[in-house]
């Protein structure tokens, strides 16, 4: 094992002199070519080419001396400290760290970034990064060749955002771009680089932030999910009750990183509620007074829609990739136009059992286990003598991909 393992950031700044004494002793310096071309690299140290922090890290594991490891802005901040400091390499590290490219690009784009959501993309998230990047405001994106700012602006089609690209930070090579996202796509960018993205629905403001990156935007009397019907100014249909929205999230599980399909989305209750859990929402009617009441909603409760007009099952056609579904209504051909895009789970409910059969047959049929209960809600008054209010009655089916069913959730 390495004597000593340092960990030094890089931000186009001269190495601090913790960094340069640390360098100047190493008999091993791992780096990007641009770090292994500085001057203060020794010339008889051992160089690694740092393609792969996994492979780079048992070199480092298996050095007799003292290793160095260079790394872009702040090696703790989505950086190479978490794979060096992992246990299958016992690797115990020193960091000089320097300004992380993200707060660079911030300083560079002259914004707070406190309130900024800050994710990682790369070709097996970059999906997930862009739902991010529908979900929020303001995002910070560290790309990764093959998932850099035009591939975003591929995944983010039919949503208007702003990017700030910061190509090569801290080189003099560096450049900031502003441009839409529409624009994006018609350009080659340099790696490495960040994406600010910016835009949609802005929260209602209340003072000055405390929770970094992700604090909650809606007023205080709006805590809480599954809303009453006159949170939304309406009465709601009995398939958009709170007892029945609130099971139907409880079964969706909506998350950061998800994106969500509402279809038959209604007042857009359910949509705005799984928007507020941090997902990205795509919600559908063929009602266009429907989408109207949508699109206010999502304002009144500062989240982030897309609002798609059309009839299931032919609008689904050119919607990107769900996670999981909501089905508000359309019967079985909408489950199976579901069914065929593989979401994770399926969530609807029916009015009738042989509804229900017929929904639960084409999940099954197409490798979802089935779950169905008879859903019952009873509002009462309790300020007058506890009488009904009104009753309501439904099937509520949940499907779930089997191979993700059947998972042992210890691995």
């Amino acid at each position: 094992m390495a004597d000593r393992v340092t960990v030094i950031g890089w931000d186009g700044s001269p190495l601090t002199p913790a960094a340069t004494s640390a360098l100047s002793a190493a008999t091993l310096v791992a780096g990007a070519p641009h770090h292994l071309a500085l001057s203060d690299v020794p010339a008889g140290a051992e160089r690694i080419r740092l393609g792969s922090v996994d492979l780079a890290a048992r070199r480092i594991a298996g050095h007799r001396g003292t290793a160095v490891v260079l790394a872009d802005g702040d090696p703790g901040f989505f950086g190479v400290v978490r794979t060096l400091r992992a246990p299958a390499y016992g690797l115990e590290v020193e960091v000089v760290p320097a300004v992380s490219a993200v707060a660079t690009a911030f300083a560079r784009a002259g914004m707070p970034w406190d309130d900024a959501q800050v994710v990682v993309a790369h070709r097996r998230t970059l999906r997930r990064a862009v739902n991010v990047c529908r979900a929020h405001t303001k995002v910070a994106v560290l790309t990764s060749p093959g998932a850099g700012p035009a591939e975003l602006a591929l995944l983010l089609d039919g949503v208007h955002r702003t990017f700030v690209i910061c190509e090569e930070l801290g080189t003099d090579r560096e450049s900031i771009t502003v441009l839409t996202s529409d624009r994006a796509a018609d350009h080659v960018w340099r790696d490495p680089n960040v994406v600010i993205v910016i835009g949609g629905t802005q929260a209602p403001a209340e003072g000055s932030g405390w929770l970094a990156g992700r604090e909650p935007g809606y007023p205080q009397e709006l805590r809480g999910w599954a809303l009453r019907s006159e949170e939304y100014g309406e009465d709601l249909a009995d398939g958009e009750t709170s007892g029945l929205r609130a099971a139907q999230l409880a079964r969706l599980g909506p998350r950061p990183g998800d994106l969500v399909w509402d279809i038959g989305s209604g007042s857009g209750a359910l949509a705005v509620e799984a928007a507020r859990f941090g997902a990205a929402v795509i919600a559908v009617d063929a009602s266009a007074d429907a989408c109207v009441r949508n699109t206010a909603a999502a304002r009144r409760f500062g989240v982030q829609l897309q609002v798609v007009h059309g009839q299931a099952p032919h609008v689904l056609e050119d919607l990107p990739e769900p996670d999981v579904v909501r089905i508000g209504g359309g019967g079985a051909p909408v489950v199976q136009a579901c069914v065929d895009r593989r979401p994770e789970r399926i969530v609807t409910h029916a009015q009738n059992r042989d509804d229900a059969e017929a929904v639960a047959r084409t999940l099954g049929e197409g490798g979802y286990a089935v779950e169905c209960s008879l859903f019952q809600t009873v509002d009462l008054d309790p300020a007058g003598e506890w009488e009904e209010r009104r009753r309501s009655v439904v099937f509520l089916v949940t499907g779930r991909r089997k191979e993700l069913a059947t998972r042992d959730p210890r691995t």
